[in-house]
């Protein structure tokens, strides 16, 4: 999640950059059902592989935070280098590209609050088998997201979000959870590692265009959770000794979600397979939590799991309305979001963040439950990749312009990525517009159509729904644009 860097305060060590990333592995668990069901055992060779993938895109995150210690992590970056001294009718049109980066980031992370919020209504259904339907659903979803979000709001107000100390014991507690029921289905052993080999790939996989497609996919989706510990290289500019605390932060992060991410998904299928995941559905831990603990063990288990959740959620309500309050600050969104308190937590933000997430919540649940729509939380959480996508090629962009433009080359670089990468993450920046972006839509159609049988509004609503969110930022800068050239 993105972290603000206001001033250059060497403050924050290593370990606690390090730790810090603990607590992205428990966004692996909102499309660990999905990705499993369309790639079987697979899955754990992608999600493996987009921890890798982190490595490569954070080494040059934690040089370019490096070169700005002003900018609000990785939006900030992206705003101060696609900026120009041109300006058309009083416009700097190059500062669109940073902005509109800067706007998708957000809303790559924003949404975590709806996502788990959903998925927090999934596990009590399920816990206490509830069995609401219709708008007794949707009322029932609603008042989650509306207990959820008005503690988000109550702590956040208060200036609870903590310093790197608070950040490290919320990852730790957030990662427990996870870690005691896993262990326990290898203790008791519900884990078969046949279940995993002999379900490597669906049937029919045949590694045509469109499964090679589709895996792909599968890796856009999967750098949302995997790729999320950049958290420790945006912490750079407030390490006690950038040039060598960065590299021990990410290295430290990298190894520790690479072990987390192949045991999470590892364990998941070899206790589960196919069928129990599919019919899990989001609340993946549940049956292997009941095996394990039994019925009041596991509900003991599953409530440390959503207070974890909870934390996850925190984490990304303040993170998206400081990114929001950052934006307005560079004079890319209206004045109105700058607005703080006097503990200095952006409070109009946090607002607008409630209100977004609770009407998104509303939107999935009752074209769900009332009009019978295929939409869950995986709908907004591929939307919110497609965001993802487009922050990350624009943010990689940025740090090959910081690279070659002269206006950036010579600045001081506490940290510096290994000679080369400039060509290696140029490439990136291209597999994220040309392979990632492309693979991730039609992997949403095929997903939401059921492998394309449904052509209706459900195969494109998560398409939709970034479309809108995203392009609706355009007038809105422009007209900023506009108001403060006047």
């Amino acid at each position: 999640m993105t972290e603000e860097n206001i001033t250059l305060t060497r403050s924050v060590s290593w370990k606690q950059g390090m730790f810090i990333a603990l607590g992205v592995p428990l966004l692996i668990l909102p499309s660990l059902g999905d990705v499993s069901s369309l790639v079987w055992g697979c899955c754990i060779f992608v999600w493996t592989v987009s921890v890798l993938q982190g490595f490569v895109q954070n080494l040059a995150y934690g040089e370019m935070v490096t070169v700005f210690p002003n900018a609000t992590g990785l939006p900030g970056c992206a705003q101060a280098v696609f900026k120009s001294d041109k300006k058309v009718d009083g416009i700097d049109k190059g500062k669109l590209l940073g902005a509109f980066s800067a706007w998708c980031y957000w809303f790559a992370w924003c949404p975590v609050v709806v996502i788990f919020s959903m998925m927090i209504g999934d596990y009590l259904m399920q816990m206490f088998d509830l069995g609401f339907d219709g708008w007794m659903a949707v009322g029932f979803y609603f008042v989650v997201g509306v207990v959820i979000v008005a503690l988000m709001l109550l702590l956040g107000i208060r200036g609870l979000e903590g310093g790197a100390t608070v950040g490290t014991i919320l990852a730790l507690v957030s990662l427990i959870p996870i870690v005691v029921i896993l262990i326990g289905a290898l203790a008791k052993g519900m884990f078969d590692f046949n279940v995993i080999t002999s379900e490597w790939t669906r049937p029919g996989f045949s590694w045509s265009p469109e499964d090679v497609v589709l895996i792909l996919g599968c890796f856009a989706l999967g750098q949302w959770s995997a790729c999320a510990w950049e958290t420790a290289a945006v912490y750079g500019p407030e390490y006690k000794d950038p040039g060598r605390d960065v590299p021990k932060a990410l290295f430290g992060c990298g190894i520790i979600c690479l072990i987390m991410y192949f045991f999470v998904s590892t364990v998941v299928y070899g206790s589960l397979g196919y069928e129990a995941i599919t019919e899990a559905g989001t609340a993946t831990l549940k049956p292997i939590a009941e095996f394990v603990f039994g019925d009041m063990g596991s509900y003991i288990a599953l409530f440390f799991l959503i207070v974890a959740m909870i934390l996850i959620i925190q984490t990304g309500f303040l993170g998206s309305s400081r990114s929001l309050n950052s934006i307005a600050e560079e004079g890319n969104l209206p004045a109105w979001f700058c607005k703080k308190n006097s503990r200095g937590m952006p409070v109009n933000a946090m607002i607008f963040v409630s209100v977004f997430n609770l009407v998104l919540l509303l939107i999935l649940e009752a074209s769900s439950w009332v009009y019978g729509l295929s939409t869950t939380s995986m709908t907004i959480l591929t939307a919110s990749a497609i965001g993802y996508c487009l922050a990350n090629g624009i943010a990689l962009a940025a740090y090959v312009k910081t690279k070659r433009d002269p206006r950036f080359s010579g600045l001081e670089r506490p940290f510096k990525a290994p000679r080369g990468w400039t060509g290696v993450i140029a490439v990136m920046s291209c597999i994220q517009f040309f392979v990632w972006l492309p693979s991730l839509i039609y992997w949403s159609y095929y997903l939401s159509s059921d492998g394309g049988a449904d052509t209706g509004i459900t195969a494109y609503i998560a398409i939709v729904i970034a479309a809108i969110i995203l392009l609706a930022y355009v007038p809105i800068w422009l007209a900023v644009q506009k108001k403060n050239a006047a």
